[in-house]
């Protein structure tokens, strides 16, 4: 989330306080998975993190925690959610691209580099999708390195690992 101060705001525009920030999680096989809502869309996912959870809950608090409890129990392929987007335009390119592989689908550093017409970027690829803020949401486990290996992960491949068995996605250690 970029921050706002006064001389980032532009001519002509004034400063909006931003809405209360919420926070949850649900209980995974492999940990607690912790995110943040501003009321009205998702801002960030935390693997292996519990978050303290205030119990004010609002409606989309309850869905975020619904899909992702159905996801862990194999009874969601696809979130459907909200998401902030507040990110710099190549990283955003790239995690759009990256939320376009289908459950069980997996692409590499390199193929994803191409489907934003950068064929030359996949180390940029890599860290821009190190910088997903929507793990799960935004599928970055499903992105693989150069024949089938395994990668990186932000929430570290013991994640990974985990994610990629839950949907069958296979790979090279």
């Amino acid at each position: 989330m970029a921050v706002k101060t006064l001389r980032s705001i532009p001519r002509g525009q004034s400063y909006v306080e931003p809405p209360p920030l919420r926070y949850g999680y649900v209980a995974s096989p492999a940990g607690p998975v912790s995110y943040c809502t501003d009321g009205e869309r998702v801002r960030t996912l935390l693997l292996g993190k519990r978050l303290r959870d205030p119990g004010r809950h609002s409606a989309l608090d309850r869905e975020v925690a619904r899909q992702l409890e159905q996801y862990f129990a194999g009874r969601r392929e696809a979130f459907d959610l909200p998401v902030a987007f507040d990110l710099p335009r190549f990283t955003s390119r790239v995690l759009r691209a990256v939320g376009r592989i289908p459950f069980g689908g997996a692409r590499s550093y390199g193929e994803i580099a191409r489907a934003v017409g950068q064929p030359r970027a996949a180390r940029a690829v890599g860290q821009a999708v190190g910088a997903n803020p929507l793990p799960l949401l935004i599928p970055c486990h499903r992105v693989l390195a150069a024949r089938g290996g395994l990668g990186g992960f932000g929430g570290g491949l013991r994640w990974k690992r985990y994610l990629l068995e839950l949907e069958g996605i296979r790979w090279r250690e």
